[in-house]
């Protein structure tokens, strides 16, 4: 019996971009009924406020006046909400792929984990420099969605993708 390890070294192995972007998108619509859950049924705020927030990245502060119900502060913050999961669907993909880190389903999760780590300290610590109201949401709720994004985006990238052999 042969034992083989996987190497887990760099390749020249493009990722499927097309399978990156439908899981980004994918898992950050599932964080986002995450994060609506948690703040209307555990945390008891408004169901609005994480709109507001993201919207403020467009907007800028302003945008965070008022917390009540907004068709355009809702649509704004689904577009950026949208745009920055596939955003990090294509970058997950980008280090998945030449690295072979999609050799199993525990390797490909542990990829996931790590990445939504890096990511909630990304977005919650690097750039509140610059979005500072952003720092009101660092905490364990948060680090458990950007975890399960993470996870989400990797394990459906690792099913969906279609590897060179079955092109």
């Amino acid at each position: 019996m042969e034992l083989r390890m996987q190497s887990h070294h760099w390749e020249h192995r493009a990722p499927d971009w097309a399978a990156a972007a439908v899981c980004g998108f994918a898992a950050g619509a599932a964080v986002m009924v995450l994060e609506l859950f948690w703040s209307t049924m555990v945390s008891g705020g408004s169901p609005w406020r994480t709109s507001h927030m993201v919207a403020a990245l467009v907007l800028g502060p302003d945008a965070l006046q008022s917390m009540r119900f907004s068709i355009g502060i809702v649509a704004l913050a689904l577009a950026t909400h949208y745009l920055l999961g596939v955003v990090y669907g294509l970058v997950l993909a980008a280090l998945i792929a030449p690295f072979r880190l999609d050799s199993s389903a525990p390797m490909v999760l542990l990829t996931g984990a790590l990445f939504g780590l890096a990511l909630y300290l990304f977005n919650f610590y690097g750039t509140v420099r610059f979005f500072s109201w952003f720092a009101e949401l660092r905490g364990g709720p948060t680090l458990v969605a950007h975890l399960i994004f993470g996870m989400a985006a990797a394990l459906m990238y690792w099913q969906l993708e279609r590897r060179a052999a079955d092109q």
